[in-house]
């Protein structure tokens, strides 16, 4: 049996989930969805990244300890999952047991490699990245992501030698050995590797951060590169190199947000290099979610919050936005105009509607018996021809527009045979109707879960008119 593993990023554990990374999930989760109809082995992995600075003092804030505040918040991200209908097969968190004994056991392959070296170090610091940065990254002075001056930090840090490996994952990305969707951000990879990368900071003192400490240095705590990224291997068993790991990695596609593209395209790559291990297969970048052209912020209070929207409309509907208004790989805007909007275009008079009107008219009859018509055959095959292409081309906004022109095509096909009015030929054509949306709900399996089951016992109405 062919093996499947995909990844989401692990988001930050700092604050509540929003409606950002609800789409990360949803995208990582029709993929393995579809994956597992097509009869693979899949395994599909999220969690939450719990160490760092900015956890340590949002912790301070509520008078938590750091391991407090990030089981509140990574419960959160837990039952989020359920929330969306997440078909994930593990949940890692970067405070437990297994994932530390993966953390160590990478850094002593590093070092065995004799890739980390410790020395004094003088940059620029961004809080809000969590990351040291070189003056060439900033715009006016400041973060461009965080639109913020950094600190000026000077301290002794072990240091990871990524310069070592620049040629090889440069050779590996132009060769499609590790594959960038989409082409643009393949691009943008080649040019940081190609105006020079600085060997990166692989720790922090003990008294700035909050994790693991450095094998054999009390005095300093592993920093995020080697304590977040290495959550892929650690899910599955690198700390014993389990039957399991050896059957899953590398991993065939990791899902992940365009911020941390260098994280993952260039860094860990080199790790694993460093490490003799193998590289994942595919990179898959979306964009960000603004609301109302803005970027969401607590400042500006237009946070989306994915559970409350679920409450509201019904988790198939939000899934269905978020695959088919959001461009897979760009940025997209959400308002509740806009959702509304598509809600009750694409889903209460779309597919609800042309559930409801066969249901009512079909009755008993075989959707299996006298499927004469060639064009009903015709456009089914075309919608699951074209549907399956945008899928794995990861076009998940194409793949629900080739569902939604078979629905159009059914639309069409009663008002032009008006089988309400008990013709001769008023049989043959809502048995070919009730096969043509036995189809569609196949076809929306990965995408609409619920829905798709509902499809099938033909419960109405499937998206109440707002």
């Amino acid at each position: 049996m062919q093996k499947f593993y995909i990844t989401t990023s692990i988001p930050y554990a700092n604050a509540a989930p929003h409606i950002g990374f609800s789409l990360e999930a949803v995208q990582a989760d029709v993929l393995a969805r579809y994956h597992r109809l097509l009869g693979e082995k899949v395994f599909y992995l999220t969690g939450t990244d719990e160490h760092g600075l900015n956890i340590k003092k949002a912790a301070q804030k509520v008078n938590k300890t750091p391991q407090e505040f990030v089981n509140q918040i990574s419960a959160k991200f837990k039952e989020l999952t359920k929330t969306l209908n997440i078909s994930n097969d593990d949940f890692i968190r970067t405070t437990e047991k297994k994932h530390k004994a993966a953390v160590e056991k990478l850094w002593a392959k590093l070092e065995e490699k004799g890739d980390i070296y410790k020395k004094n170090y003088k940059g620029y610091y961004c809080s809000g990245c969590e990351a040291f940065i070189t003056e060439k990254d900033l715009v006016n002075g400041k973060c461009p992501l965080h639109k913020k001056e950094p600190e000026l930090v000077e301290e002794e840090n072990y240091f990871f030698k990524l310069s070592n490996y620049l040629n090889q994952i440069k050779e590996k990305i132009e060769n499609n050995e590790i594959t960038i969707i989409p082409e643009s951000r393949k691009n943008e990879v080649l040019g940081y590797i190609k105006t020079g990368l600085e060997d990166v900071s692989f720790s922090r003192a003990k008294d700035k951060y909050w994790g693991f400490e450095v094998p054999g240095d009390s005095s300093q705590i592993i920093y995020v590169w080697g304590d977040a990224l290495p959550n892929y291997i650690s899910a599955i068993g690198f700390e014993k190199e389990t039957k399991q790991f050896k059957s899953l990695w590398p991993a065939d596609v990791h899902c992940i947000g365009k911020d941390i593209l260098k994280f993952h395209a260039v860094i860990w790559p080199a790790m694993l290099l460093s490490a003799g291990l193998a590289l994942p297969k595919t990179i898959f970048v979306h964009g960000f979610i603004t609301v109302a052209g803005q970027k969401m912020s607590k400042s500006l209070g237009n946070v989306v919050d994915p559970f409350e929207l679920v409450k509201k409309y019904g988790v198939d509907a939000v899934r269905y936005y978020l695959l088919r208004e959001i461009p897979s790989t760009e940025d997209g805007d959400f308002t509740i105009e806009k959702f509304e909007a598509r809600y009750n275009a694409d889903l209460a008079s779309g597919i609800g509607n042309l559930v409801a009107r066969v249901s009512k008219m079909a009755g008993n009859i075989n959707p299996k018996s006298k499927i004469q018509n060639p064009n009903v055959k015709k456009e089914i095959q075309k919608s699951k021809d074209n549907c399956q292409k945008a899928l794995e081309e990861f076009k998940f906004n194409e793949a629900l527009k080739a569902i939604w022109d078979l629905i159009s095509f059914c639309d069409k096909y009663i008002e032009k045979e008006k089988p309400w009015e008990q013709k001769e030929n008023s049989e043959k054509v809502l048995a070919e109707l009730s096969f043509a949306i036995d189809n569609i709900a196949d076809f929306l399996e990965p995408f609409l879960p619920e829905t798709s089951k509902r499809i099938r016992k033909r419960e109405t109405p499937l998206f109440p008119k707002i």
